[in-house]
């Protein structure tokens, strides 16, 4: 079986997509022995399962290093038999023979045309399936799981569309239900830019040109302010000082390689917490909000 394996990519990738299936309910398995309340056991159970998840990510590489080795290796072995073959001078025998052979239909060329690039698909799978496991995404999913689960909190997904960090905020704000705290993504976009107008010596210090490092002009932070408040421009640091403020609420900001962060410390309220990754899409950086850790379905749930 190990020989099938190794030789195809195809039945490689098939094979690695098994074993993770079973790792996942391995660790559904773990995560039903631990009791919710037993803090000490939930750290050990999410560092055993970071363990885990990291062997079978370089068992899984490993493999799939050795499959590439083995195909070059093939490859070679057929070059030198081909070339083999024509210096012993059967080109002439071997042309009769072709000639006596039937040839592929059109409908064939196409099955095997088709099969071909199945058999590439299936190859690109399994190579961009060991790249998103050991890439950026994947270990800063990890980390941040981590650190989350620490807090009985786990990461809830916000749309990736450039409004985000409100998104996000106002995904927070409605967990809270507090009167006159609700606000509409509209809304803290539009709160945010006449804050950020009202003050513009706190704000305007910070913008500068990317290109030249010019500082803004009051008519470049007019035109800032503006995108603010009417496009998907992405929400960083200034418009979060800005929120603090207009919501006179703190905020705080998780990370998975770097310090967390917290703004507006005056305010003694519980924070509003998000979730800052670097590498969570193509474009990039993005928050999400987050969600009390919900706990696996046991037999006595259903």
């Amino acid at each position: 079986m190990e020989e099938d394996i190794l030789g195809s990519p195809e039945l490689l990738a098939k094979q690695h997509r098994r074993e993770k299936k079973d790792l996942q309910a391995t660790i559904q398995s773990m995560k039903n022995t631990v009791p919710k309340n037993d803090k000490k056991r939930r750290k050990q159970l999410t560092e055993d399962i970071c363990r885990l998840e990291a062997e079978l990510n370089l068992k899984q590489e490993e493999e799939i290093s050795e499959l590439k080795a083995t195909q070059v290796v093939e490859e070679a072995v057929k070059v030198e038999v081909v070339n083999g073959v024509e210096s012993l001078g059967l080109d002439g025998d071997q042309e009769k023979a072709d000639e006596k052979l039937p040839r592929p239909t059109k409908a064939q060329k196409r099955r095997d045309k088709k099969a071909a690039q199945e058999k590439e698909r299936e190859s690109r799978i399994a190579e961009a399936e060991v790249d998103n496991l050991l890439g950026a995404r994947h270990q800063e999913g990890l980390k941040l799981a981590q650190k989350l689960s620490e807090r009985q909190l786990q990461i809830k997904e916000i749309a990736s569309d450039g409004h985000c960090l409100y998104r996000a905020i106002e995904d927070q704000l409605a967990r809270r239900a507090l009167p006159g705290l609700t606000m509409s993504l509209k809304g803290l976009r539009s709160r945010t830019a006449e804050h950020m107008r009202g003050h513009t010596d706190d704000f305007i210090p910070f913008l500068t040109h990317p290109n030249t490092g010019d500082m803004y002009s009051a008519e470049d932070f007019e035109k800032y302010c503006n995108e603010v408040d009417h496009t998907a421009a992405w929400g960083g640091q200034l418009e979060l000082r800005a929120l603090t403020e207009v919501l006179k609420l703190p905020i705080e900001v998780i990370q998975a390689d770097a310090l967390d962060i917290k703004i507006g410390e005056e305010y003694d309220s519980p924070p509003i917490t998000l979730v800052y990754m670097r590498h969570a899409y193509g474009l990039g950086e993005h928050y999400n909000s987050v969600e009390r850790l919900k706990e696996p379905a046991t037999e006595e749930d259903s």
